[in-house]
């Protein structure tokens, strides 16, 4: 069973791959991330008919018509990834009118900017999967000194990521002492104190001098602690890796160019993938009077029933708010794809690692 989902990832993972070698990125962004204008104007003239007016001055522009309840066109929504003075010139000589705040409204986002704010959401995705990562070890790993070592590694690269932000490194630095003493009060061998306190060093190295590419050897080793002291919990961050992955395979196949919005929703399944993953391994591991499969599949019923209630709810949502093509259409659409994902690789992967790990458990004891 594990095959198919390990084949899915392997794919995912090549046309991701394939994506990027052919467009510089991992997925299209809008202009809310790249930099340009976006213009929402009050008229009857259609979006094709407009395209072909302004697709010779502007051929990556992109036009999108916004309905009311009933179905009838009221506004069309341009983007273009142009200056503002330029695309509002070309929108009334071609629609022969002057565009005012009654009848349409404009957003211009520089690209310098667009560049930096999606670098802080990619960073926040990173920061978000670091902290998932961190709490799932903390409550299914199995040694305490290795999640003092965790700890004060994952706080480490938290302040890399966000170097400038000084609340995260106030936050860094409090709780890595505090993880400091209280490790050397629960440690007793004298090998294990030293290793905290190098890292401490670490840390206070890294607080003032936040070089970003070490951030990567630092992931790698606790990914590595992660594997070898917890099955659980790499099953866990396997788990949501997956449906991150194997979701933005499919917003590329469906040609989505992704808005801040989109970056939000990518967040926000890391947190509902996380759910399921949880449900199973607490039911599962920590069992008194049932047999393994009999708590995994108490656990499957809870679990499949809250993720088919959120697929309802985010699909009828998304059907509400479709017409109006507004940046909630874009998470939606993630949410529900993430979701689908997201019960195939819990009861499809994660589930046979719990069971191989709760029987190994069992037979070791």
């Amino acid at each position: 069973m594990l095959l198919i989902p390990v084949i899915l990832v392997l794919l995912s993972l090549a046309y991701i791959g394939y994506f990027y070698s052919q467009n510089n990125d991992f997925f299209h962004r809008d202009v809310s991330l790249t930099g340009g204008t976006s213009v929402t104007i009050a008229t009857q003239v259609s979006a094709s008919e407009l395209k072909a007016m302004l697709s010779s001055e502007f051929p990556d522009i992109d036009i999108r018509t916004l309905s009311d309840n009933s179905g009838k066109q009221t506004h069309l929504l341009i983007t273009v990834p142009d200056e503002k003075a330029k695309i509002v010139s070309a929108l009334e000589k071609a629609l022969n009118l002057t565009l005012t705040e009654e009848n349409s409204s404009i957003e211009f986002t520089s690209g310098n900017l667009g560049k930096d704010f999606y670098s802080q959401l990619l960073k926040a995705m990173l920061f978000a999967f670091l902290l998932m990562a961190l709490v799932i070890f903390i409550t299914f790993g199995e040694s305490e000194k290795i999640k003092f070592f965790t700890a004060m590694l994952t706080l480490t690269a938290a302040k890399i990521t966000f170097p400038t932000v000084s609340a995260i490194g106030i936050f860094a630095v409090l709780f890595s002492l505090g993880i400091f003493f209280y490790g050397l009060f629960k440690i007793k061998e004298k090998q294990g104190k030293l290793i905290l306190l190098g890292i401490l060093v670490l840390s206070g190295i890294i607080f003032f001098f936040p070089y970003y590419f070490l951030i990567w050897p630092i992931t790698l080793a606790v990914i590595v602690l992660y594997t070898y002291y917890s099955a659980p919990s790499i099953a866990v961050i396997t788990c949501a890796f997956a449906d991150i992955v194997m979701t933005v395979a499919i917003v590329n196949l469906l040609g989505m160019s992704i808005s801040s919005g989109g970056i939000v929703a990518f967040l926000m399944l890391i947190g509902y993938s996380v759910d399921t993953d949880v449900l199973l391994t607490t039911r599962v591991l920590r069992r008194k009077h049932e047999s393994i499969n009999h708590a995994a599949f108490g656990a499957f019923k809870t679990g499949i029933t809250m993720s088919l209630t959120a697929i309802a709810a985010v699909l009828i949502a998304l059907f509400m708010a479709y017409r109006f093509e507004t940046v909630l259409n874009q998470i939606f659409t993630i949410i529900a794809i993430g979701l689908f994902f997201d019960i195939f690789n819990t009861w499809c992967t994660n589930v046979w690692i719990i069971k191989w790990f709760a029987e190994t458990r069992k037979a070791e004891i």
